[in-house]
């Protein structure tokens, strides 16, 4: 299967690409960039006056294969993902049972080989049972397969275990990623304490809970020498633990997702639980420095910590909802919107936050449009305006703060191994 992409705007950030060219692929590869290549092909892709990028790389990802699949599955996980241009997905081990075996990490990625839509990559579980007492058998999970370790949706709280998780992953090559939550902080609350926890009555989680785990975290790494990714920052006060720990020389790595640079906690007001999410929503100071944060470099990648819920566990009391949105198919657009149009990021600096920047955290050979790479390759038109619709996702789940909003640049085609997989817009069956 030969794929000719003609006229399109190429931007590959890994290879400092930004001109106008032709792209061949050939046998699920790259095989030549330059303008004005003539060689046949089976399919020819008119992408005049549009980007043609590297296939986006999103490293947190809930897929809830195996045991929660009436929320999301890896069939239809994978189909949102390209539905919003990501090539690749990296799953979390909050699954049922735990990813911290190799039978698991193993399942999930037979079950993604064989029905999947984009590249999935698992993660494994820091503890055992996720359950901050025992660390789990790191060799086993990166010889099966697992990318990095992660206890996320839940914290290590005993600083002893973090630190012999950095120390053992380390030997193995494994990023750690760090769910920074001091359980006794958040005090079990609902959304973020200040204005609005008290207008609503609900009980707020202080800041602290997030930046007292971050910087701990970051003092332990930086004491072993060992690196550590910060996951899913919300607060100034993390950015800025960042920051100042990378001119230090911390070997520390964070990301943060498109609702802490596009939403506040005001999106809570009415009880909108499809704006509950952990870490909550914060404050517009918090999305100004998070935005500080992703052009200075300080924030290394853009993720959506994809969370599906069923309806039923979010039309109920707000503090009986489930923590999550769903953002597979939207974080894009968002950061198109709100990033580019506004002129606080340049759409190379945006695509290398969603492409190689993750892929290099990981270590995996993504994000790239290099000769011989996998064709992982997305095209869309950042001047396409569209609403979203939640009834139109391909997940299984809608909870998304994001309906009915009028956003830029939904993908139009997507490439997977050289196999096209959204089709001028449209889902392609395998």
């Amino acid at each position: 299967m030969r794929i000719l992409i003609k006229n399109g705007h190429v931007i590959d950030p890994a290879n400092n690409i930004d001109m106008v060219s032709d792209i061949l692929v050939e046998d699920e590869k790259i095989a030549d960039i330059k303008a004005g290549i003539t060689d046949t092909a089976d399919t020819v892709i008119d992408a005049s006056g549009k980007y043609v990028v590297p296939g986006l790389v999103d490293m947190h990802v809930h897929l809830r294969e195996p045991g929660f699949e009436y929320k999301e599955d890896i069939v239809t996980g994978t189909k949102a993902a390209v539905m919003g241009g990501v090539t690749s997905v990296v799953c979390m081990p909050n699954t049922n049972p735990v990813a911290d075996s190799a039978s698991v990490i193993t399942y999930i990625k037979d079950r993604a080989k064989k029905y999947g839509y984009a590249n999935v990559y698992p993660v494994g579980a820091i503890s055992k049972g996720m359950q901050g007492k025992e660390l789990s058998e790191m060799g086993d999970l990166k010889e099966a397969g697992a990318v990095a370790v992660s206890d996320d949706g839940k914290p290590v709280s005993e600083p002893v275990l973090m630190r012999y998780a950095l120390e053992y992953a380390n030997m193995f090559d494994l990023p750690v990623i760090s769910h920074c939550e001091d359980l006794s902080l958040a005090d079990e609350g609902d959304i973020n304490e200040g204005f609005m926890s008290t207008y609503l009555g609900l009980r707020g989680i202080t800041r602290a809970a997030e930046e007292v785990q971050a910087a701990r975290d970051i003092l332990i790494a930086e004491a072993l020498g060992t690196p550590v990714h910060i996951a899913h920052v919300s607060t100034r006060g993390t950015v800025d633990l960042v920051r100042q720990a990378k001119r230090r020389g911390v070997k520390v790595t964070c990301e943060t997702a498109p609702h802490y640079f596009t939403l506040t906690e005001k999106a809570v007001d009415g009880f909108n639980t499809n704006a509950k999410m952990n870490p909550p929503l914060r404050t517009d100071d918090d999305v100004s420095a998070v935005i500080d944060g992703l052009k200075d470099g300080t924030i290394d990648a853009i993720i959506t910590d994809h969370a599906p819920h069923h309806a039923d566990e979010k039309k109920c009391e707000f503090s009986l909802a489930a923590n999550g949105i769903v953002g597979l198919e939207t974080s894009l657009a968002l950061g198109i919107t709100y990033l580019v149009k506004t002129g606080k990021l340049t759409i190379n600096e945006l695509i290398a936050l969603m492409s190689n920047k993750p892929a290099n955290i990981l270590n995996i050979d993504k994000g790239t449009l290099s000769q011989g790479a996998d064709a992982d390759i997305t095209i869309f038109d950042a001047d396409r305006e569209w609403t979203v619709n939640v009834n139109e996702f391909a997940s299984k789940s809608k909870n998304s703060p994001y309906d009915g909003y009028k956003l830029f640049g939904k993908p139009e085609f997507v490439i997977v191994g050289g196999k096209i997989r959204v089709n001028n817009g449209v889902l392609e069956e395998r």
